[in-house]
């Protein structure tokens, strides 16, 4: 699952941030600013129309993320 899709309020850990062609600098900045693998992250909320933006914590800082940006953080359940 990618963040993206992820519900409202469920703790997930970071699993990677995957680097899509040409959008080497996002994916480097998604990691600079915390989206490293092992971290919490919650979807806390999304904008009114069409979900954007997203508000995403990770760790102990929250963020406004675009889907599509958000898109390239995938998941894995903290619990499995």
């Amino acid at each position: 699952m990618n963040l993206d899709q992820a519900p409202l309020s469920a703790v997930m850990r970071v699993a990677r941030v995957r680097v899509l062609a040409g959008q080497e600098a996002q994916a480097r900045q998604l990691e600079e600013i915390g989206f490293l693998p092992g971290e919490p992250v919650c979807v806390m909320s999304r904008g009114w129309w069409g979900g954007d933006p997203l508000a995403v914590r990770v760790g102990l800082s929250t963020f406004a993320l675009r889907r599509e940006e958000a898109a390239c953080i995938e998941l894995e359940d903290p619990h499995a």
